[in-house]
């Protein structure tokens, strides 16, 4: 059997990928060497398909966003340079960055107001054949429906003009290739008739009869449909859940296409059962003579590879990472053959097992996640306490981590730093954060989380439950990674964990300092979940010791707690026909951990995500404030916000942090006026959209005066407006 893979990370082991791109934009490198350093990056990813399996995609780099590539590609952007394809991602003409379906991979939104479907056209050509020393490579391409899906700007009534004048560019594009792979996971979304109808006369419109398309993340709901259309092979999902198996046992597979079967996990790190996968594929080839093993989503959310990784060894023994699926997928193959390799999954087993965790999870009842007070009668109580101006000024929690702190955090990790005297540097790093934030006239402050990895990483290494990785990256957006832990078994707290640092801060200031956690959905979504007990246990778990932290916290004198969900909608199933169960235990989990006394007041931070579909959902979280991004997004949400009778306080994001521009003052008033339109001035905080960790000190003392000084001149206006009506 023949074996097909896509969507191996573009990292590089090391991060090359990172610090080719971050290099450039630093100007330490010209672009003919970023072009080199990317190829070379490439041409090893291309080695390592080579290696293992035979078939896979070429084209799969991007300098930044793949979708980005594909708006360029067909004209909607006129991109005649690196930079100005740079100023898209990350300067003053920034696109909209939101998730890439239920996944923490994000993408930038392509904006088509006032683009005419007449005005498609081939501006880049993009995809190329295989090089000479990879000719099983088959040209890569995000569908045209999938790319219309994801963008903004298109009228409803017009989608099918949109479509069919993209369908003739990408016709274009890929007449002269004997094969082409193509990404259609809008696919697998709940689609309508109308939308179905469409598809099938593009793709006949298309009708090239060499195309590969791939879905994954879900089921497609009109599989009917594609065994109709004039393609090669189908690539489906077979481990995210069992529709696509239902359907082909009730139904059967198309006479004339591969099945390239996804029956590797692309999302999580556990080990393939090999004799499972071989007997998934052995009935699957009772409907399809022409079957091929592949991955069941891109490998871009895995790190490389599991060597160098210094893990327990029984938990070494239960993971793959991409290269090892690559193995995964080899091994499987020469299975079939009556080949098996019996030693693979030997000594995989479970521990991590803690019977006094899984007790405090049994005992739970529903007055545990439930607060005793309504939000009006814990609003007029922290108002009392707080007494914070009109649009208070805050951070959502990171300051700037330096070279200089990385550096005594490496010697720390090493062993070349004492306790004490990593102890003594962060304390000062802290002073010097708080002394910044009183000087600068902010109303809320933070400690800075300077001693902080990661906002998930942090609170996994000082939890029994989670391993970290050495070298584990994979990519959230652009150049941006993190190392997602493990969870391995049962969660619990030895130890608090954020309580020395933060009330060390709050005993520096007399204004209050909020404690900053990251919630049990975050937690779950940006780390490799355990399989073996049902996610709802593992959620309260982090909940119950989420909630342990809190209670210290509090007797400490916290009285303002920041509890971020940046993954609260994206770990929603795709389709919403499945969210019920979802969301249950979601918002049970948040009201687990947030339950605490009415004076203290509870925060959230979401951010880059559609939230308008889901604001009763979070209305249901029972906070006191939310932050979220309104800058790239225009601020769209308030509106979602206010028509579904919203009455929390919102901390408006008016500073994009993800781009190396700097907001005027003027830039944030019009932001605030914007929202006022929508929420009462009363409810409003005015902060950044998300942590300042990865802006220099550079621009972050003039984003945070202009902040002050635009929330300190409105307050003023308002006032005069006040006087003078009165």
């Amino acid at each position: 059997m023949q074996t097909y893979a896509y969507g191996f990370p573009r990292l590089g082991k090391n991060r090359e990928y990172k610090r080719a791109i971050e290099k450039y934009w630093r100007g330490s490198s010209s672009k003919n060497e970023l072009r080199r350093d990317i190829d070379e990056l490439d041409e090893a990813r291309l080695s390592t398909y080579e290696k293992y399996v035979d078939k896979f995609p070429v084209g799969e780099m991007t300098l930044y966003c793949n979708i980005l590539d594909t708006a360029i590609m067909v004209g909607l952007y006129d991109c005649k340079d690196m930079d100005e394809y740079y100023s898209l991602c990350r300067g003053k003409n920034a696109l909209k960055l939101t998730k890439w379906f239920n996944t923490n991979y994000h993408y930038l939104v392509p904006e088509f107001a006032g683009f005419s479907p007449s005005n498609f056209t081939m501006g880049w050509n993009k995809p190329k054949e295989a090089p000479q020393s990879h000719k099983k490579g088959i040209p890569y391409l995000i569908g045209p429906f999938t790319f219309l899906k994801l963008s903004r700007g298109i009228p409803e009534k017009r989608f099918g003009d949109y479509l069919f004048n993209l369908v003739d560019v990408y016709k274009e594009i890929i007449q002269n290739f004997d094969k082409v792979h193509i990404d259609e996971p809008a696919f697998v979304t709940e689609i309508s008739e109308k939308d179905i109808k469409l598809i099938k006369d593009a793709y006949n419109r298309l009708d090239t009869g060499n195309i590969y398309l791939f879905t994954y993340y879900d089921s497609v709901d009109f599989l009917d449909v594609l065994y109709e259309l004039p393609i090669k092979a189908i690539g489906l999902d077979f481990l995210s859940c069992d529709g696509n198996l239902d359907y082909i046992e009730k139904h059967g597979f198309a006479s004339d296409k591969y099945l390239i079967a996804g029956i590797v996990n692309g999302r999580n790190v556990w080990k393939t059962d090999i004799k499972r996968a071989v007997e998934l594929l052995k009935h699957l080839s009772e409907f399809s003579c022409d079957l091929l093993a592949s991955n069941s989503c891109p490998l871009y959310h895995l790190p490389i590879t599991i060597e160098g990784e210094n893990l327990d060894r029984r938990l070494l023994n239960r993971l793959a990472f991409a290269r090892e699926r690559l193995y995964e997928l080899k091994l499987i193959s020469s299975c079939l053959e009556g080949d098996y390799n019996e030693d693979y999954n030997s000594g995989v087993g479970d521990f991590g097992i803690n019977e006094e965790v899984r007790e405090k999870v049994k005992k739970l009842s529903p007055r545990d996640f439930e607060k005793e007070n309504t939000y009006p009668e814990r609003a007029a109580k922290q108002k009392k306490l707080l007494s914070l101006p009109l649009f208070p000024t805050t951070t959502i929690g990171s300051f700037p981590q330096t070279r200089e702190i990385r550096e005594k955090r490496k010697g720390f990790k090493r062993g070349n730093i004492s306790n004490e005297e990593y102890n003594s540097f962060i304390r000062k790093k802290i002073s010097d954060v708080i002394k910044f934030q009183e000087d600068s006239g902010l109303d809320v402050l933070v400690h800075g989380e300077l001693e902080r990895t990661d906002m998930v990483e942090f609170f996994a290494l000082k939890l029994q439950g989670f391993a970290t990785t050495k070298n584990g990256w994979i990519i959230s957006y652009g150049t941006r990674g993190y190392r997602p832990p493990i969870i391995y078994g049962d969660i619990s707290r030895p130890n608090p964990m954020s309580v020395d640092e933060i009330t060390f801060a709050q005993n520096l200031t007399k204004k209050p300092v909020k404690g900053i956690l990251t919630g049990p959905v975050t937690m779950i979504a940006w780390s490799f979940v355990r399989e073996n007990v049902p996610i709802r246990e593992v959620a309260y778990q982090i909940a119950l010791c989420l909630n342990d932290e809190i209670k210290d916290l509090e007797r400490s004198g916290i009285r303002i707690i920041q509890i971020d969900e940046p993954a609260f909608r994206e770990m929603a199933p795709i389709k919403k026909r499945d969210w019920d169960e979802y969301f249950d235990w979601a918002i049970k989990s948040f009201k687990l951990a947030s339950k605490s006394n009415p004076e203290t007041q509870i925060h959230t931070h979401m951010c880059y995500s559609e939230f308008g579909e889901i604001i009763d959902k979070i209305k249901e979280l029972d906070f006191d404030v939310i932050s979220i991004e309104a800058t790239r997004g225009k601020g769209d949400i308030i509106r979602y916000f206010k028509e579904r009778g919203f009455d929390r306080q919102i901390g408006l994001g008016v500073w994009d942090v993800h781009s190396p521009d700097v907001p005027t003052v003027e830039d944030i008033k019009k932001a605030i006026k914007r929202a006022i339109k929508f929420i009462p001035k009363e409810n409003l905080w005015i902060n950044p959209d998300c942590g300042l960790k990865t802006r220099d000190w550079k621009e972050v003392v003039p984003g945070i005066g202009n902040m002050v000084k635009a929330a300190k001149e409105l307050r003023d206006e308002l006032k005069l407006r006040a006087r003078s009506s009165s």
